[in-house]
């Protein structure tokens, strides 16, 4: 019944089963009373920082309470949508703060003990928390490709030292044999299997996780890097990470080991197909001449750095996800490493800031910042007064706003919550969660948007809609139409409003209908109406 959980048994251990069902039943009722509750609680609000509180001291076991997330997760059908949306939310956060938790036990460590590849799981887990990645299982991985890698070299020399059983945990110390190692890899990963770089789609973030690259088979230099290192490793040859100014390098020693002229090297390019370069033909490759620094080997702390950097660079570019769960994820990954950087505490405040998220938090943050560098006092001041403001405002709400359709000032509000609808002028389909009876955007926003260009200008009703690609938009009436094909909105607040999709058109959730009491009823007249097939 519970596959997932044969992982935590041993076949040889006695377990009371009737015990371990009691509990596991136990999990599940709490799980399903917390998830019940977060809709309740912070239909309003982002989850705050404190909201996971009552999780974090759980009294049943943490991998029963996930199991039964999942098993929320997966219900089949298109029904407990806001069930799903919590959990979904819920398992996020315990599964970060347990993979933190293990990053930071990884950094304690000696640096002969930080493998490469741990590190890179490491991070593709912290961004995809919900996915089912494991070390062993990229090991796995990795270890295929070089028994494939081995393959080639047995007939290119049967008695090479790498075929032995232990190869990789002693070095190949010849030169030439260690050439024998790397040509095989190349014809492996390059000819075989087809690995290449990205250059097409360089700048997407699947580039970066580890195990994507062994899925897709192509990846950006670091991610390339990590995995040509640690097969080259497995088989007995020491190559080093290097970290080159816009290209990550790998370098492979041709004199005295740990020699410190940049020439007793040659220089791995593992986004162009292995190829083996010189000094000079490293700075062709990202052409300008660098200085003898930047050829230095780096630590495993250090390239974690630089891909967590390039993922944070990919948060900043996005446009689409509104909630900049990227961004959130790689700076908690760079502070988590370097938790007094000021640079980057100043980004995550002014970033939960803009996103009218965690004013206590920001408030901590600032009063971090403000002690590391008084210098910031300006900035930090700023934000503290309008942080204190955000949280005075929240303060004063007094409950939802309920709006009644029989209002007579709602009497032009055609629309109603959870129709699937088209936009007339973009063509996106979207799904209404709230109206508004003539626009309530300030100057600014109206002037930007143009919508005095409207025949019927701001004062029409406006609805706030869930659109397709993720994002969300403030609609006016004479824009939008019914939807001839309507079908279910992938975004993901969906399950924030509503509870479920007919196959025509979404329920609101408990905490959306106490809103606007008076639209489901419209909403199955209209469809009802409209779409006159049965197929409801």
């Amino acid at each position: 019944r519970w596959p997932s959980l044969l992982k935590y048994y041993s076949h040889t251990d006695g377990v009371s089963w009737l015990d371990e069902y009691k509990a596991r039943h136990n999990a599940g009722l709490e799980a399903q009373r917390i998830v019940a509750s977060f809709s309740k609680r912070f239909f309003s609000e982002h989850v705050p920082c404190d909201g996971f509180s009552d999780i974090e001291t759980l009294g049943c076991p943490s991998h029963f309470f996930e199991d039964e997330l999942m098993c929320i997760l997966n219900m089949e059908g298109r029904k407990g949508l806001t069930w799903k949306y919590y959990a979904k939310k819920i398992l996020y956060f315990l599964r970060q703060q347990n993979i933190l938790k293990n990053l930071k036990e990884y950094l304690q460590r000696p640096t002969d003990r930080q493998s490469f590849l741990e590190g890179a799981v490491l991070i593709d887990q912290y961004c995809n928390p919900l996915s089912d990645i494991c070390l062993k299982s990229v090991q796995a991985q990795v270890d295929d490709i070089t028994d494939k890698v081995r393959k080639v070299l047995r007939t290119k020399n049967p008695r090479h030292p790498s075929l032995a059983s232990k190869a990789g945990e002693v070095l190949i110390p010849e030169v030439e044999l260690q050439r024998q190692v790397l040509d095989a890899m190349n014809c492996v990963l390059y000819e075989q299997l087809k690995y290449k770089g990205n250059e097409l789609d360089y700048y997407n973030s699947l580039n970066s996780y580890i195990h994507q690259v062994l899925i897709r088979r192509t990846g950006i230099p670091i991610s390339l890097s990590v995995l040509y290192l640690t097969i080259a490793r497995q088989l007995g040859v020491k190559l080093e990470p290097v970290n080159f100014p816009s290209h990550f390098l790998l370098r492979w020693c041709q004199g005295k080991e740990g020699s410190t002229d940049i020439f007793d090297y040659t220089y791995i390019d593992a986004f162009g197909k292995g190829k083996q370069l010189t000094v000079k033909e490293c700075e062709y490759l990202i052409g300008h001449h660098v200085t003898e620094e930047f050829y230095g080997v780096v630590t495993s702390k250090e390239v974690l750095q630089r891909m967590v950097g390039n993922l944070l660079n990919l948060g900043k570019r996005e446009s689409t996800d509104q909630s900049y769960q990227l961004l959130r994820d790689s700076l908690d990954l760079y502070l988590a490493m370097y938790p007094d950087n000021v640079q980057h505490l100043m980004l995550q405040a002014r970033l939960y800031f803009h996103l009218g998220i965690w004013p206590e938090k920001v408030l901590d943050i600032l009063q971090h910042i403000q002690a590391l560098d008084p210098s910031q006092h300006g900035a930090v001041g700023y934000l503290v007064q309008h942080t204190l403001e955000h949280i005075e405002r929240r303060k004063e709400e007094v409950g939802p706003e309920v709006k009644h359709r029989s209002d007579e000032k709602h009497k032009e509000v055609c629309f109603s919550i959870g129709l699937i609808m088209k936009h007339k002028r973009y063509g996106y389909n979207c799904v209404i969660y709230g109206w508004d009876p003539a626009c309530m955007m300030g100057h600014e926003w109206i002037r930007n948007m143009n919508v005095h260009s409207l025949p019927h200008g701001p004062h029409q009703p406006f609805y706030n809609v869930l659109v397709e690609d993720g994002s969300c938009r403030y609609a006016a009436q004479e824009n939008l139409e019914y939807n001839s094909e309507p079908r279910e909105i992938p975004h993901p607040d969906i399950g924030r409003y509503f509870s479920e999709f007919t196959g025509i058109h979404y329920l609101a959730n408990t905490e959306l209908e106490i809103r606007y009491p008076e639209d489901l009823e419209l909403t199955r007249a209209t469809v009802q109406k409209i779409y006159s097939s049965g197929k409801e």
